[in-house]
């Protein structure tokens, strides 16, 4: 029953909906209702159809246990299920407010990219969304880096704090099918067991992930003595191409030097071997760390500006990385991404 998509037509509209006992999705689109009427079909099949058929109108028709789907010469025949045997699809909680969606979508990307994807520690695999007045934080971590975004809002109470843990894939799969219809609505369940999003006539819920997850808010550095600004274009080629050659579970190593430079290099051995220079603005002692080549490069992708600014306290600390718009502009801090470096030989 639950692999199905329960279709109903009526009025004007037409509405999809699916539930697993977990997440539901609905969505409604306008059509050509001649005889009202709810079906429950494969839902893996008729997407499969559905995405084959050509740009034009498409004709459903119940005949006895059959769904007929036509679209121009095409024509499919599908098993229906018993719709009576189908859960009923939870209620969205309470309105708590609205939120940009691409703001909203962008700060989701960035943020999962820290989310652990080992499902033996289901806490980690999850995103935390606190809700604290007008602004959302995002936090994220496998252990090995953190990050935080925050987004401002439109609370439906302005002294509303809660938060909320949020599988990272459902997370992301709200972002990527309703951020893009403008304005997101968030609702959230007195309970605190249920959260729920709508935009532009779709909606999902999601039952939230049980259990404490770890305060690393207090784990990013308040003071860093070092400082290194560079344009993340050459940052981000330089690394794809130097990580190449770096074997699994090894390092890129990461030079910052007072002549305005940092030296890129991997692999040391005799099969292959990779170093790269780029400008980099150097303010302290001169600095030496290695970082997983995986994560460096995945954090660096989802920066999102022009420059981006690696913070220190010392070499076998974790560093901070943050955006910012020009090379000699404040430090933005709206995005941070806190990496574990690997400890290198010398250190």
């Amino acid at each position: 029953m639950l692999s199905g998509l329960l279709i109903t037509a009526e009025g004007q509209t037409v509405s999809i909906a699916s539930f697993d006992h977990e997440i539901s999705a609905r969505l409604e689109i306008e059509a050509e209702v001649e005889t009202p009427g709810t079906i429950l079909v494969s839902g893996r099949l008729l997407n499969d159809i559905v995405k084959s058929l050509p740009d034009a109108p498409v004709v459903v028709e119940l005949e006895e246990s059959k769904v007929l789907v036509t679209c121009r010469s095409s024509k499919f025949s599908l098993a229906t299920m018993p719709v009576d045997e189908y859960p009923e699809l939870p209620e969205m909680p309470e309105l708590a407010g609205t939120v940009d969606g691409a703001a909203f979508a962008r700060a989701v990307s960035q943020v999962i990219t820290a989310a652990s994807k080992d499902d033996t520690l289901p806490i980690l695999t999850g995103v935390k969304v606190e809700f604290e007045g007008d602004t959302i934080t995002f936090l994220a971590t496998d252990r090995y880096r953190l990050a935080m975004r925050e987004i401002t809002w439109a609370p439906a109470r302005p002294d509303l704090s809660t938060s909320a843990l949020i599988k990272a894939k459902t997370l992301n799969d709200v972002a990527k099918s309703l951020a893009g219809g403008g304005e997101l609505s968030i609702a959230l369940g007195e309970s605190a067991e249920m959260i729920g999003f709508s935009s532009a006539g779709r909606r999902t819920t999601s039952v939230l992930v049980d259990g404490d997850y770890p305060k690393i808010r207090q784990l990013f550095p308040e003071e860093t003595p070092i400082h290194a600004v560079v344009r993340t274009s050459d940052l981000m080629e330089a690394s794809r191409r130097v990580s190449l050659v770096a074997e699994r579970n090894s390092h890129v190593r990461l030079q910052f030097t007072d002549e305005g430079q940092v030296i890129l290099d991997a692999g040391a051995d005799d099969n292959a071997a990779a170093t790269e220079v780029v400008d980099a603005d150097l303010t302290g002692e001169a600095i030496t760390v290695g970082f997983n080549p995986g994560y460096l490069n995945e954090g660096l992708n989802v920066i999102g500006s022009e420059y981006l600014r690696f913070s220190f306290v010392s070499a076998p600390k974790p560093a901070m990385i943050t955006g910012q718009d020009t090379p000699d502009g404040g430090n933005s801090t709206d995005f941070r991404y806190l990496l574990m470096p690997v400890r290198l030989l010398n250190q």
